[in-house]
């Protein structure tokens, strides 16, 4: 007996219909699926597509992962049925509209040696951060205004959005927190730099983004890392007058810089990338 028969045999039966349903989706590429999905391709109403879901979970071939969206699990998968898939295309489940951002997305562009176990999802709109498959899935509520400068990227053939290189700096540069520091950030300037980081698209979106604490940050770290940055003179002049920390997540101390209108919260010389 092959693996897929013996597989075949140990989970449970399949009736037509549904059998129908995981060929024709599966053949259309689908690895996560909505009871909309359900309905239109059986066309059967919600209710039915409800309880044919619920069926196909208890028998082993669905995998719920939120309210309405099911993972298919293969034959390949295995008797016990333990399968997953890649957590970018669950993440673009987690919220609509969406993009990986900040650590993950850090990760994505080779920006850091870190691989972090959170996957973050930013959005504009209300959702939840959740756990799934063992997996946290951050999510992190901007306004509509922060939700620009990502793009399109192919996973497993599907497309996924993640934040560029340059948004992904700025985006970090906003939340030290979510990046896992601004010695992190550091580090990804100088890999961005070497990856021929547009710096002048940066500074756009900071003019886009209006954030005083952000656009400090960045011009700051440049500064220290030896970083060109072409519209330095206008990002100096679009300083806002308070006092912002350098890194949000270590405590307010340390000294005040008038330059930059920062409170300089961490070491500069732990910023700077260290000697191979």
């Amino acid at each position: 007996m092959s693996a897929i028969e013996d597989t075949q045999s140990k989970r449970a039966g399949l009736s037509t219909r549904e059998s129908r349903l995981l060929s024709r989706l599966a053949s259309e590429g689908h690895q996560i699926i909505s009871i909309d999905d359900i309905e239109t391709t059986l066309e059967v109403p919600s209710n039915t597509a409800r309880e044919i879901a619920s069926r196909l979970t208890e028998k082993g071939w669905l995998n719920r992962l939120l309210p309405g969206r099911y993972l298919i699990i293969p034959l390949a998968a295995g008797e016990e049925a333990i399968y997953t898939t890649h957590e970018y295309l669950i993440a673009t489940h987690v919220a609509e509209p969406m993009y990986i951002g900040y650590y993950s997305a850090l990760s994505h562009h080779g920006l850091t040696e870190q691989v972090p176990r959170t996957v973050y999802v930013v959005t504009p709109t209300r959702a939840q951060s959740r756990e799934i498959h063992g997996v946290p899935y951050r999510v992190t509520t901007i306004t509509e205004r922060k939700f620009f400068g990502f793009e399109p990227t192919s996973i497993e053939g599907t497309t996924v959005h993640v934040s560029d290189l340059e948004k992904t700096l700025v985006d970090c540069a906003d939340h030290p927190e979510f990046c896992g520091g601004i010695r992190e950030l550091a580090t990804a300037m100088v890999a961005a730099d070497e990856q021929g980081c547009s710096w002048r698209t940066v500074g756009e979106y900071l003019d886009h983004l209006d954030n005083g604490a952000v656009t400090k940050r960045i011009v700051y770290l440049a500064d220290q890392l030896e970083i060109n940055l072409p519209t330095r003179e206008a990002l100096v002049e679009s300083f806002t007058s308070g006092y912002s920390l350098i890194d949000p997540t270590h405590p307010e101390r340390g000294p005040t810089d008038s330059t930059y209108c920062l409170r300089i919260n961490v070491e500069p010389a732990m910023l700077k990338p260290t000697e191979s």
